[in-house]
């Protein structure tokens, strides 16, 4: 049996009534073992990153370290190359020149499914959800690289694949329970408010027992009160599970808040890094948002630590 502490606040705005314990490499421990148990996360290098499209340099030499256990933010104006990051660190898009690696494994190359086979999950700007399938069963989706029961074991309802299968479904509901979505277990996914089929998706990339979770644009289109609940979410997958976690947000008083630390990009460029603090005050930053008036520069604080938006 699962053993529960107590957790982040839930999709409602109040603490959840525990977490899966930490296991890290995965979000708790796995019942069944049908998850990953490693001793300790491996950070995710990347080094020199280029990537050109038809002579279009969409990236241009991006390194970065995501340490073990941390939120990583890549921030930058529109166009800088946030999503093209994204798509080469999920392995949709192969880099021209450069490395990714996941501890000593190198990802650089690889189709998406073997990268989420590594232990990097991702969620999406865009909601995916398949729209009258309940949240139970949408969750269910991320356990598909962990089951082990084969084709004709699951269609004759063998016993082993029936006892995976229930494990599965205990697995989902412990991970609903963390980020408050444990009594909409049975609603259709797509009958949700807006904010919760958001975490429906962070629920299903947190099923795969990831040990780096890609998180697009999470509390996009919310509103305050949501992006609230879902700060709230993101920082205990943080907090309580060790996750790495890559973020990429428009929402500066959420990364401010979040972010450990914070790379910014601008026309495929890295510009700048470190933490809040020091990006917040960096003067290429400040161009880059606000443009080279010494005027807008007065206002970057404001701007840049998102304080209307955080509130």
């Amino acid at each position: 049996m699962t053993d529960f502490e107590t957790g982040p606040a839930g999709a409602d705005g109040h603490a959840s009534a525990g977490h899966p314990e930490r296991t890290v490499g995965g979000t708790g421990p796995d019942p069944g073992g049908t998850g990953p148990d490693h001793s300790s996360p491996p950070p995710l290098t990347v080094t020199d990153v280029t990537v050109r499209f038809a002579g279009l340099t969409a990236l241009d030499a991006v390194s970065f370290t995501v340490e073990p256990g941390s939120v990583h933010a890549v921030i930058g104006p529109n166009g800088a190359g946030k999503s093209t990051c994204f798509n080469v660190l999920s392995g949709v898009y192969r880099a021209t020149s450069g490395s990714v690696r996941l501890g000593a494994t190198e990802l650089t190359g690889l189709a998406p499914h073997r990268v989420a086979a590594l232990g990097v999950a991702r969620t999406f700007q865009n909601l995916a959800l398949p729209p009258h399938a309940t949240v139970a069963d949408s969750m269910l989706l991320g356990r598909h690289r962990l089951t082990r029961a084969g084709f004709l074991a699951t269609g004759l309802r063998l016993p082993s694949a029936a006892r995976e299968a229930r494990r599965h479904r205990a697995r989902v509901g412990e991970i609903a329970e963390f980020v408050g979505l444990a009594g909409d277990l049975d609603r259709p996914a797509g009958a949700l408010p807006y904010g919760k089929q958001k975490l429906v998706e962070l629920g299903r990339a947190l099923c795969m027992e990831p040990t780096v979770l890609l998180l697009d644009e999470p509390v996009a289109g919310m509103t305050a009160d949501e992006r609230r609940r879902t700060a709230a979410v993101v920082a205990g997958v943080r907090d309580s599970l060790g996750i790495s976690i890559v973020l990429v947000e428009h929402d500066m008083g959420v990364v401010m808040r979040l972010a450990d630390a914070v790379t910014v990009l601008d026309f495929g460029r890295r510009i700048a890094g470190g933490t809040p603090a020091q990006v917040q005050s960096d003067p290429a930053v400040v161009r880059a948002y606000l443009g080279e008036s010494a005027d807008t520069i007065e206002s970057a604080d404001d701007s840049l630590s998102g304080e209307e938006a955080a509130s």
